[in-house]
């Protein structure tokens, strides 16, 4: 019986025992940071203050305390090693750090092998990962998510190129790589990279260097990504370079608004960070927040303000204890063991053998990853497989004096706006253009006007602008013998543009070519991609093969391929009078004439005396009112409708015909007339014949190319002599050539013409390197030129000569074609056709109606010819006899159905419709 009561009892010890092995007292943690600097400082606050809210809440570890070491690597990646291996000799279940990216690439090692989860608010390098380490987390945002926000903002100011200024570490140069490739996603780039020392041995000497090679540079856009000494002091030395002045943009990354946020900023120091553009870790409010915030200054003594990494901080140990927690409730363990690999070294100098394998370590690593709460910067949770914290944003401040304004705010989700992220995430992602905003911004110098982001380098190097040396047409570039001076229309066009831009070009023309022939525009844009020359001022055309190399400003003139060819003189013949109409026309005209007169004959022959007549007076009234009506001078009067109908409407058209014809006639007696059998560019291709091009000029590669030209049918020449003399010669059957210098040589060759339309739609550009912002720039100069005129004036003074008055864009025949017409005959035709069809369905009736029935013969051929025979003779008699014989034929009718009705028996009788019987009610119309 005694035995039955102790077992309940050993139970009852073991398990109390147990759950005292489950549950240790202390669970230490430790933290590995350089608590010199403003992050070290506060999150040493910050996490001392997290422990102990952690420990005064029994609902977290119940009676386990959590245990806080730090360690402090004093700026030194060595000792912060030797603080990480001590900790993993004493047991730690987590580490908080190290502080630096370059530590955390050499501890996650030990992590990863030991099993102990390492977690970073500050090492934030973006190529930190998780794959290659999964036992380190990053508790902030890394650095990938900042470096797109920057290139987001200068994609928004619309700038292309930056400097990037960097310690010259793991997490600085991995930033600038991410930025360079967030910055090419948006058709920028970084134009240079000024690398200084890590923090404890970057010296001003060397900042003073980089600085002063940037300002040699062209562009003005600077990101500075440092800690913060080597920060101010870059700002500092830029202050006393003059690089704060208006005309620079500076972006500093967060270290920058933790400077502001934790310290006081003296006058001197806040003149040399004024107009500067930084981000800071955007932490959205809460009542929490402002508890914690109100209770910093009591935590600190004043000594330091609380920024995001220090809210980052109390954010990491409570993300491990909430871990530790889970780890515990689901019965797992504290417990560790020896790594049997680490025997061999057991005893030395360095105690590895001390180092131990966290059992737990998986599961707590599993639990952090799993972590969704809200902490004091805002909702904590990690994205996996990636493992960054979710939605990543920014506050994006602009320094003013000792302070800062927020301009906006970026995220992950929307990009740039002024509206917090907290909102924009209950919402669809946006990011297009049309949703970023900013507000305004005071830029260093004190204004608000946007900065251009780029100068000309202030290195006494003057702009290379390569010329085209020309042996013809040199009204576009040429050389001044007398004054060694460069002119022509697109040197005044350039010099134009260069003076309404708002700053000075310092620059030199160099000819290019042989000055025996036109060079190789191809060749000469090339040399601006090796770096020959800076840009290309010519009469070069902008084509498909250039626009890959090079960036062309607006077209500042209108060009395309044409065709000129060789023409003869038509001289005036007796015969000229017949040229305004084609044969086809003249022959549908006459034959009108004769149909309209006939018809009109037809519609008058019964009722006009004018019309009547023997057969020959008839013919010639045919064919005299028809062609009389030529001249309105018909002398027959209609007295038909339908005749005045159809006569109207001829006149109409006669009154058309005679206007075109003396309007034609006109212009071919008075006007010089050429002709050529080539029409365009489509014959010139099926044809076999040879063809001029300008040498230099790209039509040889657009024929051959495009058109599949043969070269052998190419005849490169060299000056407008060339042209003339070859078309002349008959050496080449055509010119091809770009039209400003075919309208050139027409202004001194009238014996030539264009034909056809032009085949290419292109224009002349100045060619700068790719990207050029000098290329946007003057574009619009270009611009503002054609608004204000100056650019058709120019053209005036050099291109508009006089110019021969026979040419034309497209040779056409002069004469009157028969499409011009054909909807006026077609109307005559049809009022023709209309009035015949209603007079002879008049006559029909008429015919069938008054014509008395006579017998019949018995032969159905004579029957049928007999009938024609008197309906033509009752169609050729006149109208009023018709009506008077019809008549007395109808009184014969009536009179001897008199005499029948008088013979008829009783019970009928006979009116004049015809015999009823009697009482029948016999009335009827008759017409």
């Amino acid at each position: 019986m005694n035995l039955l009561w102790l077992v309940p009892l050993s139970i009852l010890f073991i398990g109390g025992f147990s759950e005292e092995v489950s549950r240790p007292d202390f669970l230490n943690i430790g933290a590995i940071f350089s608590f010199g600097t403003i992050n070290g400082r506060v999150a040493k606050i910050a996490m001392n203050a997290a422990v102990e809210d952690v420990n005064s809440d029994p609902t977290i570890l119940g009676t386990s305390k959590l245990v806080l070491s730090m360690h402090d690597s004093n700026y030194s990646g060595f000792l912060g090693i030797i603080g990480g291996l001590q900790y993993m000799e004493t047991e730690t279940v987590a580490i908080i750090g190290p502080q630096t990216s370059g530590m955390a690439h050499v501890l996650s090692h030990l992590a990863n092998e030991l099993h102990v989860p390492m977690l970073s608010f500050t090492a934030l390098d973006p190529m930190l990962s998780p794959l290659q380490y999964p036992y380190f987390i990053q508790t902030a945002p890394n650095d990938l998510f900042q470096m797109t926000a920057i290139a987001d903002m200068v994609s928004y100011f619309g700038y292309r190129e930056v400097i990037a200024v960097f310690s010259d570490d793991e997490q600085g140069r991995n930033s600038v790589i991410a930025l360079g490739d967030r910055l090419a996603e948006r058709r920028c780039k970084i134009s240079y990279k000024a690398v200084l020392s890590p923090e404890s041995l970057a010296s001003r000497d060397q900042i003073m260097n980089e600085l002063v090679k940037i300002t040699l540079m062209e562009s003005r856009v600077i990101v500075l990504h440092a800690y913060a000494q080597i920060g101010l002091q870059v700002f500092d030395v830029a202050h006393k370079l003059g690089m704060m002045e208006s005309g620079y943009v500076w972006i500093a990354t967060t270290w920058l608004s933790t400077v502001l946020d934790s310290t006081s900023v003296s006058g001197e120091t806040a003149k040399s960070i004024q107009g500067v553009l930084t981000l800071r870790p955007h932490t959205p409010d809460s009542e929490r927040k402002r508890a914690f915030s109100s209770r910093w200054n009591k935590l600190s003594n004043g000594s330091i303000g609380l920024n995001a990494y220090g809210l980052y901080a109390y954010d990491t140990v409570w993300i491990i204890a909430n871990a530790v927690k889970l780890l515990l409730d689901h019965g797992g363990t504290i417990s560790f063991s020896n790594d049997s690999r680490l025997n061999d070294y057991d005893g030395g100098v360095l105690n590895l053998g001390d180092l131990s394998i966290f059992d737990g370590g998986e599961q707590l690593l599993s639990n952090i990853l799993q972590t969704n709460m809200t902490g004091l910067a805002g909702h904590i949770a990690f994205s996996n497989p990636v493992r960054y914290m979710i939605h990543p944003s920014y506050d994006i401040l602009n320094v003013i004096g000792k302070g800062d304004k927020q301009i906006g705010y970026w995220s992950n989700h929307s990009g740039l706006s002024v509206v917090p992220p907290e909102i924009l995430y209950t919402k669809a992602p946006n990011r297009s253009s049309s949703n970023q905003q900013l507000y305004s911004v005071v830029w260093p110098g004190q204004t608000t006007v946007q900065p251009r982001g780029w100068v000309f380098p202030y290195n006494g190097r003057q702009l290379r602008i390569g010329i085209p040396y020309r042996v013809s047409y040199k009204d576009f570039v040429s050389e001044d013998e007398d004054t060694n001076t460069v002119r022509g229309y697109c040197i005044d066009v350039f010099l134009a543009a260069i003076k309404l831009l708002p700053y000075a070009v310092p620059h030199k023309f160099v000819f290019f070519g042989d000055r025996h022939k036109n060079p190789s525009y191809m060749e000469l844009v090339s040399m601006i991609t090796s770096n020959v020359f800076d840009a290309a001022v010519g009469d070069i055309a902008i084509v498909t093969n250039r626009t890959k190399i090079v960036d062309f400003t607006q077209p500042y003139i209108d060009s395309g391929l044409v065709v000129v060819v060789p023409v003869r003189k038509l001289n005036s013949s007796a015969w000229a009078f017949m040229r305004p109409f084609t044969p086809l026309m003249w022959g549908v005209t006459a034959a009108f004439f004769l149909i309209v007169g006939a018809v009109v004959w037809i519609l008058e022959h019964r009722m006009n005396d004018e019309f009547r007549g023997p057969p020959k007076k008839q013919f010639i009234t045919i064919l005299w009112f028809g062609f009389s009506t030529m001249f309105f001078a018909h002398r027959e009067n209609t007295v038909s409708s339908l005749g005045r109908m159809v006569l109207i409407i001829w006149l109409f058209v006669v009154l058309i015909i005679n206007s075109s014809y003396t309007a034609s006639l006109t212009s071919i007696l008075t006007v010089q007339q050429l002709t050529s059998s080539i029409k365009g560019i489509e014959s010139l291709m099926t044809s076999s014949d040879l063809i001029g091009f300008q040498v230099g000029s790209f039509a040889e590669n657009y024929l051959r190319e495009e058109l599949n030209i043969a070269k052998s049918r190419l005849v490169p020449l060299g000056s407008p002599e060339e042209y003339a003399d070859a078309l002349e010669r008959g050496s080449v059957a055509a010119v091809v050539d770009e039209r400003p210098y075919v309208d050139l040589f027409l202004s001194k060759y009238c014996r030539f013409q264009i034909v056809g339309q032009e085949f290419t739609k292109s224009g002349w550009g100045f060619a700068f390197p790719r990207e050029s912002p000098l290329a946007v720039d003057m574009s619009t100069a270009i611009l503002m030129l054609s608004e204000n005129g100056e650019l058709q004036k120019i053209r005036d003074r050099w291109l508009n000569k006089i110019v021969c008055s026979l040419q034309g864009s497209e040779q056409e025949s002069d004469q009157l074609q028969l499409n011009s017409f054909w909807g006026l005959f077609l109307v005559c035709g049809i009022a023709c056709f209309l009035a015949l069809l209603v007079y002879f369905c008049s006559i029909l009736r008429q015919f069938k109606r008054y014509l008395p029935e006579q017998s019949e013969p018995s032969n159905r051929n004579s029957s049928r010819s007999i009938r024609i025979q008197r309906f033509l003779s009752f169609v050729d008699e006149k109208e009023e006899e018709s009506k008077s014989r019809m008549k007395r034929k109808h009184m014969e009718v009536l009179s001897s159905s008199h005499i029948q009705e008088l013979q008829l028996p009783s019970g009928t009788k006979r009116n004049e419709a015809g015999i009823f019987p009697e009482g029948h009610n016999g009335n009827t119309n008759f017409v």
